[in-house]
């Protein structure tokens, strides 16, 4: 293919080129005036100054003090009465208007109906209020042309009410409409009109005054501020243990059965039973299942007959419901027993009555409430708490989030005359918070708070920005990302806000590029001191996790499927929480190949490597007498710390304290952010991420794929190069004492028995002084040489001589 790339080798390239700004990538900290520390006043253009009294900053300081406080002019519509007829057949489909300036919103219409019903709350932001008058009309739709004005309501702004939570909510009252003269005319509206901020209840479910004009069927929805829950989650154990009296479709033929487990969209199966060709088949094959309460779906049990490839046929069938599987919240629990079960025979007439024989299988099943389904990524995970309720520990603490705004957004609708229709969604444990969409801006400003219980402190919170595409003519089309934040709460400190611009990156096929800022107040506060100290000294996961554990390869099938039940059941929520959504904030596609991920990888294990080769060239230029002063005061610490051996331990956790202490100076004042060095993220090639990026299976052509294999390939050999190496280590010390080569194990054999002896006739610190003396001794008395026992190890044998 003309202009495909050429295969290269496989190298590793260390960090170069152009380096961006220092602070580009990093995080910026702010001081915004938060409530917990400024008390703004409530100033409202077109409030009587009577009313200034009233400031509601104070009152939310303590459970709203992480975001800035935004006054909003709250309008609830509830219903009308007695509304009059404007057509010849006497009907009415009434709406309500709420107008302020150049910004309206407008309920549903609800037809033919004289005493209509409509509980919508509109939300006006104070940079809105364009006008001193709040105008709300009753009209009547018509199809024709213009509608009809039945009446119509006006507030003046300097006599509405201030509310402050937790006062109780406004009581809304009974207005006469007016007509356009200002006279009183037929019918009534339900309705309330206060000032307030976004802590008050009505917030999350009001259509706020920037999303009135978004078009589209449920586009508005779309826009509110939501809580979601994710779906209990369990795992269900079923054990294929044996079968009895079947009957083959086909006698002359011997049974080669099976048995397929169904269960929504997981499938398993067992291999054939043993003895090969028996109608009493025996299995012993154990699954797991990934259910979520309610437990609506049942299990499809079908035995099987495979007759060729890709061919079989069923022998019977029986559906059972999950309660018959015997809960268990613990390890403790009685053994689950094994129960018989009838087989359906297959038969292509329902209403064909069965006999009373019937084939049996043998099953157990359990429900486990002690495992904690895993839908995240271990690496972060935002909760580690078992399934079951019983099992788990008191919270520990309390995380806060103010999600406060955004800056430098880049424009994702260009094309369409927009620029960026921005929410946000932040996961920690089960619960997903979403905030209102902001339209149309490319520095949105939410100031919405969040709070989670905290249950363990190495957990992760997860704040991805997404683009709403569910405004206008975009239909369905799937909401992008923007990029995304993690902060784990065991780096921070407690009762502190931080306050920081996070950058927003992205890693595209054409590269890395930063698409806004992110602004966000964190606060981590502990209530039990000690329940959190404690928990550094316990396992991570619920304790049937090691008990009874689950292997790697099944706990990532398992986790797919929990992150496909999160998604749809997520998806079908009102407003939906898309599954592209959750998908990104669960990361479904981390598990796949990037060549990018593995050169950070290989580095990350060779910086592990820089404390090693510290010490090695700091013991080196000792052994070296580089500086004879330094050499000198080793000598005497070591012969000291041999005189005196009860001081070895407590010289070395001494040692270790005073550079805790002296590093403490030195200790991270942010929170840890992606580090784009770290990940190579800068310096990655183009075909580099254009394979990252490229679908599974591969939609390239085929040199392309080529190219990439054999790349491939060049990484596989360094990589089975190196285990290769410390496989050949292990096995020349295994060789030691096998007896594989009978003279070099009957010289080591001979040589411990000697030292067996020196050891035991001679005192232990008179050995540790002629070794570290010899270890220590000048360069003119030492040989380039390797040492006699290096030589010894190299020459014994490995069973890499053994290999094809």
């Amino acid at each position: 293919m003309k202009g495909a790339m050429p295969p290269r080798p496989f190298m590793m390239p260390g960090p170069g080129g152009p380096m961006p700004p220092p602070q580009q990538f990093g995080l910026v900290e702010t001081r915004p005036p938060l409530a917990a520390v400024l008390r703004p006043r409530f100033n409202i253009p077109g409030l009587h100054p009577s009313a200034a009294a009233a400031s509601a900053a104070g009152k939310i300081a303590s459970t709203y003090d992480l975001v800035e406080s935004m006054r909003f002019l709250y309008v609830h519509v509830v219903k009308a009465k007695d509304l009059p007829a404007v057509s010849a057949a006497g009907t009415i489909d009434p709406f309500v208007e709420v107008k302020l300036g150049n910004f309206k919103g407008t309920t549903p219409v609800l037809g033919g109906n004289h005493n209509p019903s409509w509980k919508q709350v509109f939300a006006f932001s104070a940079t809105h209020l364009q006008a001193h008058v709040l105008e709300v009309a009753v009209k009547a739709k018509d199809l024709a042309g213009g509608d009809d004005l039945i009446g119509r309501v006006g507030f003046d702004l300097s006599e509405v009410p201030i509310r402050v939570p937790p006062d109780s909510p406004l009581a809304p009252q009974w207005y006469r409409l007016e007509n356009k003269r200002g006279e009183k005319t037929r019918g009534e509206i339900m309705l309330s009109v206060w000032l307030g901020t976004q802590a008050d209840e009505a917030f999350p479910d009001a259509w706020h005054s920037d999303a009135h004009a978004a078009a589209g069927p449920g586009a508005v929805a779309s826009t509110r501020a939501k809580v979601y829950f994710s779906p209990k989650l369990v795992y269900l154990r079923v054990a294929a243990i044996g079968a009895q009296d079947l009957v083959p479709l086909d006698a002359s033929r011997p049974a080669n059965a099976c048995v397929k487990l169904q269960l929504a969209g997981q499938v398993r199966r067992t291999r054939p039973g043993a003895p090969p060709g028996t109608l009493n088949p025996i299995w012993n094959e154990e699954f797991m299942f990934v259910v979520s309460e309610p437990f609506d779906e049942p299990l499809f049990v079908t035995v099987e007959d495979r007759v060729g490839p890709g061919r079989d046929e069923p022998l019977g069938r029986i559906m059972l419901p999950l309660n018959a599987a015997m809960p268990r919240h613990d390890h403790f629990g009685k053994p689950v027993e094994p129960r018989w079960y009838s087989l359906a025979r297959p038969s292509d007439d329902p209403d064909k009555k069965e006999g009373k024989f019937a084939s049996k299988i043998q099953l157990r099943m359990s429900l486990d409430f002690g495992y904690h389904v895993l839908d995240e990524s271990t690496y972060y995970s935002s909760d580690l708490q078992p399934s079951s309720k019983h099992t788990r520990k008191p919270s520990i603490g309390i995380l806060e989030l103010g999600i406060l705004g955004a800056r430098n957004l880049i424009p994702m609708k260009g094309k369409d005359g927009r620029t960026t229709d921005a929410y946000c969604v932040a996961k920690y444990g089960p619960k997903w918070v979403r905030t209102r969409t902001i339209l149309n801006t490319l520095n949105p400003q939410w100031n919405e708070q969040y709070t989670w219980e905290v249950f363990d402190p190495c957990t992760v919170i997860t704040v991805v920005v997404f683009d709403n595409n569910q405004i206008g003519k975009n239909g369905d089309a799937r909401d992008e990302s923007i990029g995304k934040v993690r902060i784990r709460l065991s780096t921070l400190e407690t009762d502190r806000v931080y306050t920081h611009f996070y950058p927003l990156l992205a890693l595209k096929p054409s590269g890395l590029k930063k698409t806004g800022e992110l602004h966000l107040a964190v606060r981590f506060t502990c209530t039990a001191w000690v329940n959190m100290i404690a928990l550094y000294g316990r396992p991570l996961l619920p304790k049937m996790h090691y008990t009874q554990p689950i292997s790697v390869m099944q706990l990532d099938y398992l986790r797919h499927q929990a992150m496909q039940i999160v998604a749809a059941r997520l998806s079908r929520a009102e407003p939906p929480l898309r599954r592209e959504v959750v998908e990104y904030m669960l990361d479904v596609g981390s598990h796949m190949f990037s060549l990018r991920r593995s050169k950070a990888n290989f580095y990350r294990i060779t910086s592990l490597f820089c404390g090693f080769a510290a010490t090695a060239k700091w013991y080196d230029g000792i052994r070296s007498w580089r500086n004879p002063i330094t050499t000198v005061l080793v000598h005497m610490l070591f012969l000291i710390l041999i005189c005196y051996p009860e001081l070895i331990l407590p010289t070395i956790f001494l040692y270790m304290f005073m550079i805790g202490l002296w590093n403490y100076r030195y200790k991270p004042r942010h929170p840890p952010y992606m580090d784009t060095k770290l990940c190579h993220a800068e310096f990655t090639n183009p075909d580099e991420l254009d394979e990252e990026f490229d679908s599974f299976p591969s939609s390239r052509p085929a040199d392309i794929v080529r190219m990439r294999y054999d790349r491939l390939r060049s990484v596989g050999g360094r990589v089975q190069t190196v285990v290769g190496d410390l496989a050949t280590q292990g096995e020349r010390a295994h060789a030691l004492l096998s007896w594989r080569d009978p003279r070099a194990t009957a010289i080591f054999i001979f040589l411990s028995l000697v030292v067996a002896i020196v050891l035991y006739v001679t005192p232990f610190q008179v050995l540790l002084v002629i070794a570290m003396l010899y270890l220590l001794r000048h360069p003119r008395f030492r040989s380039r040489m390797p040492s006699v026992p290096f030589n010894f190890y190299r020459r014994l044998p490995a069973k890499s001589d053994m290999l094809l």
